[in-house]
């Protein structure tokens, strides 16, 4: 089995494949999925959703901000703290970005809430740079969304979770070695859809 470094460096290499307007109709059909996601997670607008800025080859996340945006949803967007925590911003289309001071990113500028918000939201978005149809998840490789979900887990107010990657990036199973402190997965968004995946629970 390939460790997850050298699976995460042969995700982001391949990426690089990718032209810009085949990484454009990825972000819209993201969005739309990712969207129907959200209205069958939360019959109804007003809900609130975490998210992230997709950046470089990652995929982009910015249309699938502005569609829960527009569908009447609360979107969080995170910031790296020290001893690899994350604190959240709500985003609306006049927030402004500046550079972390932890992370190669551009992160939203607001009031920073603690990552116990994140326990009433109606799901999770998150990065990854593949997923194997265990549920097993490669991020990348900071540790930040796996100390979040262990906290959400340990007080056993965890939301739904899905992972967003390109189709290419949905491994088979067994793929992806999986360590104590990795959280699984049950879906992954894709631009072709959401699929369900084999995790019979999410880290409980």
């Amino acid at each position: 089995m390939a460790s997850k470094e050298d699976i995460r460096s042969s995700r982001r290499l391949h990426r690089r494949t990718l032209t810009p307007e085949q990484i454009a109709e990825a972000g819209e059909s993201i969005a739309g999925h990712g969207t129907a996601w959200a209205a069958r997670t939360s019959p109804g607008s007003g809900a609130t959703f975490a998210v992230y800025v997709g950046v470089a080859f990652e995929p982009p996340t910015l249309p699938l901000i502005t569609s829960l945006h527009d569908a009447g949803h609360r979107v969080l967007l995170p910031v790296c703290e020290p001893g690899r925590q994350l604190s959240w911003v709500f985003w609306t289309p006049g927030t402004n970005f500046a550079r972390s001071a932890y992370a190669p990113i551009d992160e939203p500028v607001g009031e920073r809430l603690a990552s116990s918000v994140i326990a009433g939201a109606a799901g999770i978005f998150m990065p990854a740079t593949a997923v194997d149809r265990d549920g097993n998840r490669i991020g990348q490789g900071g540790g930040y969304y796996d100390r979040l979900l262990q906290g959400l887990d340990a007080s056993g107010q965890r939301p739904p979770t899905i992972a967003v990657v390109y189709d290419d990036d949905v491994l088979p199973p067994g793929s992806i070695p999986a360590e104590a402190f990795d959280r699984p997965v049950r879906e992954v968004l894709t631009p072709s859809g959401v699929v369900q995946l084999g995790v019979a629970s999410e880290g409980s």
